[in-house]
């Protein structure tokens, strides 16, 4: 675990030629919250977060690498259309889905690295607010969330695999 804290989280944008590697990061990220759901719905979970990375949808894809190895990754859309082919939400500013690091790689900075890379991103567009949705045993994206000023917005919640996924809004 040296090499991991020695070395420079970089965060760019997904090169075409890195969408597999992403792919299996995203799987690895999100492995642990298999149990929450059914067996059918965590299928189908699974496959779209993984299907997620050749979306037509996603306005941009951050990764984090160390080393030259992603690490982590986020995906910013330009409204709750894009992101979750909801338009009833009525979200029209960009939303951040799927923020994943590797369980190797966590508690090194890797998501606090991706979501200031997102944060000053949305700033620089001019764009006055962001929106994420999140659920309640992601508990630690949450603190992640609240640390950067993320706030609750039951407004925009919604429900899925009887899955209460919280709305949660930054003001940039």
């Amino acid at each position: 675990m040296g090499k991991l804290i020695s070395n420079p989280i970089i965060v760019s944008e997904l090169f075409i030629d890195e969408a597999e590697i992403l792919r299996q990061v995203l799987s690895e990220s999100y492995q642990q919250y298999e149990r929450y759901y059914s067996p059918q719905g965590w299928k189908d979970y699974s496959r779209k977060i993984v299907s997620s990375v050749d979306s037509p949808n996603v306005d941009k894809i951050l990764v984090a690498k160390r080393n030259q190895e992603i690490i982590g990754s986020l995906q910013l859309f330009k409204s709750s259309e894009k992101a979750y082919g909801n338009p009833e939400l009525e979200i029209q500013a960009p939303i951040i889905r799927l923020l994943a690091v590797l369980p190797r790689a966590r508690g090194y900075g890797v998501g606090k690295a991706l979501l200031a890379t997102a944060i000053n991103e949305v700033k620089t567009s001019g764009q006055s607010n962001m929106y994420l949705h999140t659920t309640e045993f992601m508990d630690g994206a949450i603190q992640l969330y609240k640390g950067f000023g993320f706030r609750r917005d039951e407004s925009k919640d919604f429900v899925r695999e009887d899955i209460l996924c919280k709305c949660y809004r930054l003001d940039v």
